[in-house]
């Protein structure tokens, strides 16, 4: 029918536009791109082993202020808590019996000493009348004799004076280190001794300040035979602090030594830090975090976490930009992070081309639009359309 003839071809053009359409494989009918990834270069550096130690402050110096002579104590000379300076008094014991100590040894001694000079001037007398045989020669050699043990007398008697002298200063008991002097545990009128287990006080010196720190002997020992084999390098002594309540210690220490010896009863070794404490924030047996550089690997490769991914046994892998722009899957081994990184161990070598966005749904062998990851970007998901609607 003429009327019919303009429908039927309006209805072929169709059906071969729609032909054309299924034949295209999307139903937009544009061409589908290779997705746009993110990816990294990684090349080797130097990375620092990064130790992070629990510890405790302890006192540069400490002393136990304790008594040398036996007495009552009838004044305490400073003030609890204060700051001494060494050789300050602290405390003055009853000094009576031994101010008559020191005054008989005076004594003793001026007597001694008249007896000494009166020996030799016998012996003196006796020499020329031996000489003439007026006296026996045994005579002169008895008086010779005799004026040397009145020398010896002397000499003994003057140490004796020296020695209650020196107990006569120990009356007074005197600070024997400088430092910031605690609580008194006597008070006067108390009876002290030479021999007391019990200290009259404890003085500690602050400033500076040590930090004993534990470390584990297995992670030193894996940490030396590294630094014998060259596999990493000395690492800095600094160090710095992290305090009870999680601020940062303003001012940074140095690492002095470590034990020789291993803590049985814990299998540590004792690592030990001075640290400047000038306005005495850092108190004896504070718990403290120490952070240092312990040592350096010269030749690590660093990912970007978000590049590392976890097969289904636990195993680390990476996609890489291979060949012609397509996916490669790679195995890495990591063994610790540095910052917002992995230190890669064994898998990667440098000059790879790490992708680090975009890795949603890649595959292996997949042509990708590799993208510094440094450059902005449009990430879209792996085999979807980045064309624009027109």
């Amino acid at each position: 029918m003429p009327n019919q003839r303009p429908l039927l071809l309006i209805g072929a053009l169709c059906a071969a536009m729609l032909s054309l359409t299924a034949c295209s494989g999307d139903p937009s009918g544009r061409e589908r791109t290779a997705p746009q990834v993110g990816y990294v270069t990684v090349a080797a550096s130097a990375v620092p082993i990064a130790a992070e130690l629990g510890g405790r402050t302890v006192a540069y110096e400490s002393s136990e202020v304790r008594p040398q002579v036996n007495g009552l104590i009838r004044k305490r000379l400073f003030t609890e808590g204060s700051v001494v300076r060494a050789g300050q008094p602290l405390f003055q014991i009853d000094a009576s019996l031994y101010e008559a100590a020191a005054q008989q040894a005076e004594a003793n001694l001026a007597s001694a000493e008249a007896s000494a000079q009166a020996a030799d001037e016998k012996a003196k007398r006796f020499e020329p009348l031996a000489r003439m045989q007026a006296i026996a020669e045994q005579d002169y050699t008895d008086a010779l004799a005799a004026a040397r043990v009145a020398r010896a007398a002397v000499a003994q008697n003057r140490a004796a004076l020296e020695t209650a002298r020196i107990n006569l200063r120990y009356t007074t008991i005197r600070a024997p280190i400088g430092g910031r002097i605690g609580r008194s545990l006597a008070t006067p009128g108390a009876l002290v001794s030479a021999s007391q287990a019990a200290p009259l006080a404890v003085i500690q010196r602050v400033d500076p300040i040590y930090v004993d720190m534990q470390q584990s002997s297995a992670e030193l020992t894996a940490l030396r035979r590294s630094l014998a084999s060259g596999g990493t390098r000395p690492g800095s002594t600094a160090v710095t602090l992290r305090l009870e309540d999680g601020s940062n210690y303003a001012v940074p220490g140095t690492v002095e030594f470590s034990e020789a010896t291993v803590n049985e009863a814990t299998g540590t070794v004792t690592l030990r830090a001075r640290f400047p404490n000038p306005g005495g924030l850092l108190l004896p047996g504070m718990f403290v975090t120490a952070l240092f550089e312990q040592a350096v690997e010269p030749d690590a490769i660093l990912v970007p976490q978000q590049a590392v991914q976890r097969d289904f046994d636990g195993s680390a892998f990476v996609y890489l930009v291979g060949k012609d722009d397509k996916v490669a899957r790679r195995k890495v081994v990591t063994t610790r992070t540095a910052g917002t990184d992995w230190v890669v161990s064994s898998g990667l070598a440098a000059g790879d081309r790490v992708i680090t966005q975009g890795t949603g749904n890649l595959k292996t062998g997949m042509a990708v639009e590799p993208v510094p990851a440094s450059r902005p970007q449009t990430i879209g998901a792996a085999g979807g359309s980045q064309a624009k609607d027109e």
